[in-house]
């Protein structure tokens, strides 16, 4: 869809304020891309984690949480931006995070660019498609939206049901009512867009057995959204893949158990560093 010389396309390539950076910039760069709905935040406890280790952490947010979210856009318009994001930041190669839709993203990235990852990570996502019926809750829940004047209550109530395990919901209302004040502020075509960019995406299971890089997925024992099944589907054709399940946590894992997260990161990239 994009061109490469959208304005989209440009930002990513040239300016500073779309991704945090922390760490030694000569060190291996892990780099974290967030989900629908959320933003590069959700990764702070990753990025400090990443970075205390002796590692180089950046956490950039996608579209949908810029003023770039019109016109709309793809997964592969995501591919290009997060290439457009590595020679902005100089560096040639990494290990790519990617939470649910930044997984579906990172996917295509290994699929597009292998010579520019040295490992993968993949929390609460999948290779595959998700059923017909969610798809047209989804679908429907985004129709309702389009064209209003902002993200409604009860949409935002909703989202954290399926965005936050029963524990998260339970023992971690804060969390839990942070975002979904920031998901009511939201312009609502930023929503419609980011979901439609993955709504109705190829199923690429056929094609994990080109990964050859180290793939670690992380996935949350409560994900409604997606079931751990779907992330074993994914990386058991992967020459080098593995699934870590995140006990008392949804479909946000690493935010919800940031602790097991970080000690199983940790250890992946030492294993890959």
């Amino acid at each position: 869809m994009s061109e490469d010389d959208s304005l989209a396309r440009r930002a990513y390539r040239h300016r500073t304020d779309l991704y945090r950076e922390e760490g030694d910039e000569d060190a291996p760069t892990v780099v974290f891309a967030h989900g629908t709905l959320m933003d590069r935040t959700m990764f702070d406890s990753q990025v400090e984690a990443v970075a205390d280790a002796g590692y180089h952490a950046v956490a950039y947010s996608l579209r949908a949480r810029t003023e770039y979210y019109e016109p709309a856009y793809d997964l592969d318009d995501i591919v290009g931006d997060t290439v457009a994001l590595l020679d902005n930041i100089g560096v040639e190669t990494c290990t790519l995070v990617g939470m649910s839709m930044g997984g579906f993203m990172g996917l295509r990235f290994a699929l597009q660019h292998q010579d520019r990852l040295d490992a993968l990570v993949l929390v609460d996502s999948m290779a595959g498609l998700h059923e017909e019926a969610k798809t047209q809750s989804y679908d429907a829940m985004i129709t309702q939206i389009e064209g209003s004047d902002d993200v409604p209550e009860p949409l935002a109530e909703t989202s954290a049901q399926i965005l936050f395990g029963e524990t998260t919901r339970e023992t971690s209302t804060e969390l839990v009512n942070g975002w979904i004040d920031r998901w009511l502020s939201y312009p609502p075509m930023s929503v419609v867009n980011e979901v439609r960019s993955w709504l109705h995406r190829d199923d690429i299971t056929d094609r994990m057995d080109e990964i050859e890089v180290p793939t670690l997925a992380l996935h949350g024992d409560e994900d409604t959204s997606i079931p751990t099944e779907r992330a074993r589907e994914t990386v058991e054709p992967m020459s080098d893949g593995r699934v870590e399940v995140v006990p008392e946590a949804g479909h946000s894992s690493n935010a919800e158990n940031p602790e097991f997260t970080n000690e199983k990161l940790l250890e992946f990239l030492d294993e890959v560093y």
